[in-house]
Parts: C-alpha cells; sequence; structure tokens
C-alpha cells in the first residue's frame, strides 16, 4: 500500500510539471518562434500527454475528441454569429444601434454604458454567443466615438463573463447550486450583488487604465468585415436592428424560464427549450437578419449571400485554435490532471469559501474548463457542505464560480477568441482577458468572504 501511495505520487508530480511544461512551450512557441497557435497547442499537447505517460496513439485521439467537442459546441456559433454580425454592419443596423447607444452615453460614461449593454446582453447567454453578438457593436463603438478599441471592448467583456461565472442560470453556477442542494433564487440575488463591482471594477475601470498604456490597432480582416460601411438601399431602423440582436437572448431568456417555471413535459415548455438552444436560437436571428436586415432593407439577395460566405473565411483561423485549446484540455482531462488536484484538495484544511475558490482555481488552471473546475470542485465538497445554512450553501457555489475563471489563459476557448476578435498579441491577451478575469475572480472570492462574515 505504502509502495502503491508513493507510485502516485510520483505520477502526481509528473503530470503537473508535464502541463507546466506544455503551457511554457505553447507560449514560447507562439511569442518566440512565431508558430500559429494551432500548431503550437498542438506540440504543447504531445508534450503534456507524452511526458504524463499517455501512449502517443492515445494522445492524439484526446486531442481529435477534445478538438471535435469544442468544435461541435462553439464552432458552429461563432459561425453563425460572425453571419449575424457581418449582416449587421453591412445593413447598417450595427450603425443605427451604435449611434442611439452614442446619445446615452458620449465620452466618459460610454464604457459604462457598454458594461450594461454587456451585462443584458449576457444574462442568459453563454458567453461564446453574447461575444460573437457583441463584437460588431464593439467596432462599430469604437470607430464612430473615436475611442481606443480596449476601452470599449473591455467593459463589454467583463460583463459577459462576470455574469457567466457568477449568474444562474449559466451553467457553471447552476452546476454548483444543484450539487451543493443551494438555493437558486438566494444564489442569483447574492451573484447578482457580486457581480456589479465585478464588472465596474473589471469593466470601464480596468479598461480605461489599460486603454492608455496598451495601444490596440482594430485588426485587418475582422475588423473590415465588422465594420464595413452599409451597403443596404435603406438603413433598418432601431428597434428592427435591436429586435434582430435581442433575438437569441430572448428566445434562451424563454428556455431558462421554462426549465424553471413549466412542467418539464409541457408543450410550450419544450418548444421554448427548443427554442432556447444556443445553435437554434443564433440561426433563428440570422434567418431573421437575412429577411429584416438585407431582403426588407432592399439588399439584393446575391449579395445577401455574398455577405454571409464572406462572414466565415476570417474566423477560419480562429475556429482552428479553438479547437486546438479543446484538444489539449481532454488530453490533460485523460492523463488525469482533475484527480490529481482532487486529491490535494481532499487533504486540505481551510476555510470552506478559501477551499472552494482554490480548488476551483487549480482546476480552472490545469484544465482550461471553468465547467470541469466547477462541476469537480462541487464534487469535492458536497459531502462537505451537507449541514451548511442556505445562504452559507449559496456562497460556497459562488466561490467556485468565481474560482473557475482566475488567470485563464492558452488551455482556455475563450483566451483565443479574444486574441483573434481583436488582433492581440500572446502578451496583450494577457492583459486584456487573464488579467479582466482574475479582477473578476478576486472581487468574487473577496465579496463572499465580506458576504459570510456579515450574513452568516
Amino acid at each position: 500500500m505504502e509502495l502503491s501511495t508513493a507510485a502516485w505520487m510520483v505520477h502526481d508530480t509528473r503530470l503537473m510539471l508535464c502541463v507546466l511544461l506544455a503551457i511554457a512551450s505553447i507560449i514560447v512557441l507562439i511569442s518566440a518562434t512565431k508558430l500559429p497557435p494551432f500548431l503550437s497547442i498542438l506540440i504543447g499537447t504531445f508534450i503534456a500527454g507524452v511526458g504524463a505517460g499517455l501512449p502517443p496513439e492515445e494522445v492524439a485521439k484526446a486531442f481529435s475528441k477534445g478538438a471535435g467537442a469544442i468544435l461541435g459546441e462553439a464552432g458552429i456559433i461563432i459561425a453563425l454569429g460572425s453571419m449575424l454580425g457581418a449582416l449587421m454592419a453591412e445593413s447598417g443596423a450595427a450603425d443605427r444601434i451604435a449611434t442611439t447607444l452614442l446619445g446615452l452615453g458620449k465620452g466618459k460614461s460610454l464604457p459604462w454604458v457598454m458594461a450594461l449593454v454587456a451585462m443584458v446582453i449576457g444574462l442568459p447567454l453563454f458567453f461564446e454567443v453574447g461575444l460573437v453578438m457583441m463584437v460588431p457593436i464593439i467596432f462599430v463603438m469604437a470607430k464612430r466615438s473615436n475611442q481606443p478599441l480596449l476601452k470599449i471592448a473591455i467593459p463589454a467583456l467583463a460583463g459577459m463573463t462576470t455574469l457567466h461565472a457568477l449568474m444562474p442560470p449559466h451553467p457553471g453556477p447552476l452546476i454548483a447550486v444543484g450539487a451543493l442542494h443551494a438555493d437558486l433564487g438566494l444564489t442569483m440575488l447574492l451573484g447578482f450583488c457580486l457581480a456589479v463591482p465585478a464588472v465596474i471594477l473589471a469593466g470601464p475601470i480596468y479598461g480605461n487604465w489599460l486603454s492608455k498604456r496598451l495601444h490596440v490597432d482594430e485588426p485587418a480582416d475582422i475588423g473590415a468585415l465588422f465594420s464595413a460601411p452599409p451597403k443596404a438601399p435603406r438603413q433598418p431602423s432601431f428597434g428592427v436592428s435591436l429586435l434582430i440582436i435581442l433575438l437569441p437572448v430572448i428566445l434562451m431568456l424563454g428556455s431558462t424560464l421554462a426549465k424553471v417555471a413549466l412542467p418539464a413535459e409541457s408543450t410550450v415548455g419544450l418548444t421554448l427549450k427548443f427554442l432556447g438552444e444556443p445553435l437554434i436560437a443564433l440561426g433563428l436571428a440570422v434567418i431573421a437578419a437575412v429577411i429584416c436586415l438585407g431582403w426588407a432593407a432592399g439588399m439584393p439577395r446575391a449579395e445577401v449571400g455574398n455577405t454571409l460566405r464572406k462572414a466565415l473565411a476570417p474566423i477560419a483561423v480562429l475556429l482552428l485554435t479553438i479547437g486546438a485549446g479543446g484538444g489539449l484540455k481532454q488530453t490533460l482531462l485523460d492523463a488525469g490532471v482533475s484527480q490529481t488536484i482532487s486529491k490535494v484538495a481532499e487533504g486540505a484544511h481551510m476555510p470552506y469559501l478559501l477551499l472552494a475558490w482554490l480548488i476551483a482555481v487549480a482546476l480552472r488552471q490545469a484544465t482550461g474548463s471553468a465547467t470541469v473546475a466547477t462541476t469537480t470542485t462541487a464534487g469535492i465538497l458536497a459531502p462537505m457542505m451537507a449541514g451548511l445554512a442556505a445562504t452559507q450553501s449559496s456562497l460556497v457555489a459562488l466561490a467556485i464560480g468565481a474560482g473557475s475563471v482566475f488567470f485563464c489563459h492558452v488551455n482556455d476557448a475563450g483566451f483565443w477568441m479574444v486574441r483573434e476578435y481583436f488582433g492581440l498579441q500572446l502578451k496583450q491577451t494577457i492583459w486584456v482577458w487573464s488579467v479582466l478575469q482574475t479582477i473578476v475572480s478576486v472581487v468574487g472570492l473577496v465579496g463572499t468572504l465580506l458576504f459570510w462574515h456579515f450574513l452568516t
């Protein structure tokens, strides 16, 4: 038994060293040798997998499985979002929304308006869906207002990612609520109270500070796609433009309400759940945009079709990079990273909130998945939390959500989406995305600790 325990300790140590070596290799390959991220991540995956003891053919299978899973989940959504964004740009809908928002907030108040809009759009949407919908608005707003791109983009990113981490019905917080038997309504209330200061600090305040120190030019391909001058003979009204961009939000919010308020097998409930699937909701939004923003606005059908096709080329590199990140994540999971961190966590003795946050941080750093970090952490802690009060269980669930977004880096799909959409270098992406998420994570931890002290 002692030999077995010693052998496992050697394996765990070797595995974590291989993970660190793989991440370091990816960073060096991208920044020093200038290899494409897809190829760099592929090389790093084999370094981690083979070094951890997996046969090379198993590493290849794990990489293919993980890449296919993430592209099947996010790839089509990104493609549909790109089509929607291109139609909104070329029809003038994005320009119409930007003009209205500029009327609501000018100068210093504009980042605050962007953060609020992102929170509204991001409330029922997965982060990936919200981002592809917000990108065309971000580009047009930055150009029309003559503001630095990061000053507009960072508040929007903060608004969406904060809700994704701290607010049910997003998958992470919802999984933690279920595993810990926490009260959903109370968790949503406390999560919103945490989200507001997190968005303020990570969004307008951090965005204003960083935009003065880090200059980022609009990326050529995607910038040209989403900032194209309107081609439609008649610009759509603000109401129609807003309805198109909010259609996925409405459909997904309807699905969420159906799960909470309607019988599982009711016809209305099943219909709302179907319409609220991200793929269906965004697909319907694209069809609505073709009809309302394209044909109804006088754009020739050939021009609308050309716009949709043109939207796909600039995201090819993004899709490959995201797929590679999914392959790396799956390889690390197959190598046993989650089990290694779980064993270390089970022997730790510290306050519940700090323990929950640290376990989620470690799992997110190792696996690149907020869902894996949340699910595993909640599973580890559930037996210990059986006697907690409702408020305490909700705060533990929120601490897990906060930890799951700490300093997301090269094994995170969102990292590569932000890098490619905004044309950033690796170091710039760390400042824009990794640091932003760290602010959200730390604010979430501090907020839960304060709530624990005053409310329990």
